[in-house]
């Protein structure tokens, strides 16, 4: 269970270093089922498998910059369903979102390779997820290689979950600090300053859905692999505006809570 201390530090920073959550072979185990997956040889299959960044030749399997992007690999694999229920991070991602219910929304792996490993661009989350509200959803990025400033960490703007929506205004200058095309919109006295949200191998690490964040080029010699399961609270709803890759798997009427079996219950208080 998180402490006070840490639910302040959430509450102010909109991210939160929690603790090693999965020992070495756990890791292991999920970095086999991964390769498995991105081989094309599990039985079931994720609802989406790809490159996140343009210049990637899926015949001659060329590269110039990779990220590659799996969602719902829980779907394909049980192990990755076992760990979206991982009863630690459950436990603390209730307590952040005030909620006694967590479903899936969906997870993704997201896997910057040595060397070639591309950027993740400045982002939120929630504006992203057209198709639900409200934007209260917590997420749970657990490292499967320690991610450092070397490999392509995240990097975090303190503060930035409660500003709103800004998603149309982010992007990046050359050195990859995020950057608001109208700063104007923004509140007086924001600081858009990014920190480094490095994370150790089978440590959990938390953001709010509307914390500022993105993650340069890995250009060194190690792997960046990652799952990150993004939680609802009980009272999110289906509240569609657009659409999204997890539209067709809703069963759901317009205004009512997000339920079913492909948004599977993996807490209750």
């Amino acid at each position: 269970m998180l402490s006070q201390a840490q639910m302040n530090e959430f509450e102010k920073n909109g991210f939160l270093k929690g603790d090693i959550v999965l020992s070495d072979a756990e890791v292991e185990a999920l970095r086999a089922e991964l390769d498995l997956v991105m081989n094309g040889q599990s039985v079931k299959k994720p609802v989406l498998s790809h490159n996140m960044v343009a210049g990637y030749d899926e015949m001659k399997m060329t590269v110039s910059e990779t990220v590659v992007q799996i969602v719902n690999i829980w779907m394909a694999s049980d192990a990755f369903f076992q760990h979206a229920a991982n009863k630690t991070i459950c436990e603390e991602i209730a307590q952040l979102t005030h909620t006694d219910q967590l479903r899936i929304w969906h997870d993704q792996i997201q896997y910057k390779p040595p060397v070639t490993g591309g950027p993740t661009k400045w982002h939120q989350d929630h504006p992203l997820w057209p198709i639900i509200t409200p934007s209260d959803l917590v997420s749970a990025w657990v490292a499967l290689d320690d991610a450092t400033i070397e490999n392509g960490c995240m990097w975090m703007v303190p503060g930035s979950h409660k500003w709103g929506n800004h998603q149309q205004y982010l992007q990046s200058d050359a050195e990859f600090k995020p950057v608001h095309k109208q700063p104007e919109l923004l509140p007086e006295g924001a600081n858009v300053e990014a920190v480094p949200f490095e994370i150790k191998k089978g440590q959990v690490g938390y953001h709010h859905c509307l914390t500022w964040h993105g993650s340069p080029n890995n250009h060194s010699q190690h792997k960046r692999r990652a799952i990150a399961v993004h939680y609802m609270p009980g009272h999110t709803r289906y509240t569609p505006t657009s659409g999204h890759p997890m539209l067709p798997f809703v069963t759901v009427e317009a205004g009512e809570l997000l339920t079913g079996d492909h948004f599977p219950l993996v807490y209750q208080k």
